[in-house]
C-alpha cells in the first residue's frame, strides 16, 4: 500500500508504473468534463493525478484525494492538511490508526457534499483496515445487508410470456406468427405488469456485490457481501452499467434504497476495467480536494446553520462590460440583516504574528476586491482549513477604502476553520471506543466547534 499526500511526500515508483500511468491516462480522459469538479484549466490527454519524477524515479501526488486500485497495487491519495513530516508513511500498515482517522475525516466531509452525490450513511467503520477501497466496500456492504435483511425491494416490470390464459394484453402479431401459425393455438403470447423480486435494481445490486466480493480481501466485507448474495439468490445474474444505475428512481415507500443505488453508481462509475470473469481489476475514486473543501463548507452551512441562507457559485456578474470575465464567488451568504461573500481557499496558512497579510495572497486580495465592487457587498470572508500540525484558528482582517465610492470601506477577513478532530490522532485508552463509534458521533464536537466558529466570524452570536 502506498500513501501519498498532495504535493508533500514522494515514494519510489512501483515497477508497473508505466502500465499504471496508462491506466490513469484513461481515467483522466474519461472523467466527467461536464460536472462541478471539472477544472477548465486542466487540459491535455495525460493524467494529472500522480507526477512521475524522472530524475530519481519517484512518484508524487497532485491535488487529488481518493484511492487507486491497480492490479495488486493500492494507492491512497490523502489531503495535505494531515501531512506530518515526522512520520514515515512508507512504514505504515493497514492497522495504523492515523490512516483510519484520515479516512474518517474524508468520509465526514463527503457526507456534506451535495454535488458529488456521495451516499449518506450513519454507521461506524468498526475494525475496518485502512485501505480506502475496502472502507468504501465496507460502507456499501454493511448498509445494504442491514437494509435487505429488513426490507425487500420489489417493483412492477413488464413481462412478456406465453400463457394458457390471457393476462394483461394479448400480442396479436406475435400470437399469429409464433403460435397460431405453428399449431400452438392454446399458447397465448401476453404482456403484463408483475410485482417482481427479480427486477432491474436487484440485478444491479447483485452484479455490484459479485464484483466487489471477488475484489475484496477483507473477511468482514466478504461476510457481508456473501449474505447479500444469499438474500438475492433468486435474482438473475446480469451485467450493469453506471448509466442504468443512475436511471433508477424510487417512490417514497422505498426511498431508503436510494443510498444503495448511490453506492452502486459510485462503484460502477469508477470501475474502469474488468477481466474475462467480470472481476474488478482497476478502480479509481479521485476528487480534487479544493472542490471537496468548497462543497463541504457550503453543505455544512446549508445544513447546520439555520440563520444563514447560502447561495453557491453566483455567476451573474462580469468584471468587464463585454461580459468576458465572469465573477464566481464560491458562496453568497444571506442573513436577516446582512449579505456576505465567502470564498473557500484550500491552502495551508502558516502562523506568523508578524505577517500583516494574515496569510492572504495578493492574488486573492485582488480577486476579493473585484467581488466586492461588482456584487456591491463590502464584507468578504476567506475560509481556510486548519491543519493537523497547527491547531491555531487565528483570524485576520484587511480593510480597503474605495476612493471611487466616497471612501466606502471594504472588509476582507480571513479565518482558519476547525475541520479536523485532533483527538482522533491522539494515543489514549479510548482508541477502541472510537473504532466502534458512528461517524456522526466521532465528529459531533468538531461540528459544534465549526458551527460556533462560523457564527462568530459572521457575528451571528
Amino acid at each position: 500500500m502506498i500513501n501519498l499526500f498532495e504535493y508533500q511526500n514522494k515514494v519510489e515508483a512501483p515497477e508497473n508504473f508505466e502500465k499504471l500511468d496508462k491506466f490513469l491516462d484513461g481515467v483522466w480522459k474519461n472523467r466527467d468534463t461536464s460536472g462541478y469538479y471539472f477544472d477548465e484549466s486542466e487540459t491535455g490527454k495525460y493524467q494529472k493525478f500522480i507526477k512521475y519524477l524522472y530524475k530519481n524515479k519517484h512518484i508524487k501526488s497532485n491535488k487529488y484525494v481518493g484511492v487507486i486500485r491497480f492490479e495488486d497495487q493500492k494507492i491512497n491519495l490523502l489531503p495535505k492538511i494531515f501531512y506530518d513530516r515526522d512520520i514515515n508513511y512508507n512504514d505504515l500498515d493497514d492497522e495504523d490508526p492515523n490512516l483510519n482517522a484520515i479516512h474518517n475525516h474524508i468520509l465526514w466531509w463527503l457526507s456534506y457534499c451535495r454535488k458529488i452525490k456521495f451516499p449518506n450513511y450513519q454507521t461506524a467503520l468498526g475494525n475496518q483496515k485502512n485501505d480506502f477501497f475496502e472502507v468504501l466496500i465496507y460502507l456499501f456492504s454493511k448498509y445494504t445487508r442491514e437494509l435487505l435483511s429488513s426490507s425487500i425491494y420489489q417493483q412492477y416490470e413488464e413481462i412478456n410470456k406465453e400463457l394458457s390464459f390471457i393476462k394483461g394484453r394479448l400480442n396479436i402479431n406475435a400470437y399469429i406468427n409464433e403460435n397460431l401459425s405453428r399449431g400452438n393455438w392454446h399458447k397465448l403470447n401476453c404482456t403484463y405488469d408483475a410485482f417482481v423480486f427479480d427486477n432491474k435494481f436487484n440485478r444491479i445490486i447483485k452484479h455490484v456485490t459479485t464484483m466487489l466480493f471477488r475484489a475484496s480481501a477483507s473477511p468482514d466485507n466478504k461476510r457481508n457481501l456473501r449474505e447479500i448474495l444469499f438474500i438475492l439468490d433468486e435474482v438473475s445474474e446480469e451485467c450493469a452499467t453506471a448509466e442504468e444505475c443512475a436511471a433508477i428512481s424510487f417512490n417514497p415507500v422505498f426511498e431508503q434504497f436510494a443510498t444503495v443505488r448511490d453506492y452502486c453508481y459510485l462503484f460502477l462509475n469508477n470501475s474502469i476495467s474488468f477481466d474475462y470473469k467480470n472481476d474488478l481489476k482497476l478502480f479509481a475514486f479521485l476528487l480534487p480536494m479544493e472542490y471537496v473543501f468548497e462543497d463541504f463548507i457550503f453543505g455544512f452551512i446549508e445544513k447546520e446553520i439555520e440563520e444563514i441562507k447560502a447561495k453557491p457559485q453566483a455567476g451573474s456578474k462580469y468584471l468587464d462590460s463585454g461580459r468576458n470575465f465572469a465573477l464566481r464567488p464560491d458562496l453568497i451568504l444571506l442573513s436577516q440583516s446582512n449579505k456576505f461573500i465567502a470564498d473557500t481557499k484550500y491552502k495551508i496558512v502558516y502562523s506568523d504574528d508578524k505577517n500583516a497579510k494574515n496569510g492572504i495572497s495578493q492574488t486573492d486580495l485582488y480577486q476579493m476586491l473585484a467581488y466586492a465592487v461588482r456584487f456591491n457587498i463590502d464584507q468578504i470572508f476567506l475560509f481556510y482549513p486548519n491543519t493537523l500540525k497547527d491547531t491555531c484558528e487565528q483570524s485576520g482582517e484587511i480593510n480597503i477604502k474605495d476612493k471611487l465610492a466616497d471612501n466606502r470601506e471594504i472588509s476582507i477577513k480571513s479565518s482558519r476553520l476547525p475541520i479536523i478532530n485532533h483527538s482522533l490522532f491522539e494515543k489514549d485508552d479510548k482508541e477502541d471506543d472510537k473504532k466502534d463509534a458512528k461517524l456522526n458521533d466521532i465528529f459531533e464536537e468538531t461540528k459544534k466547534q465549526l458551527i460556533k466558529k462560523i457564527k462568530d466570524i459572521l457575528r451571528l452570536t
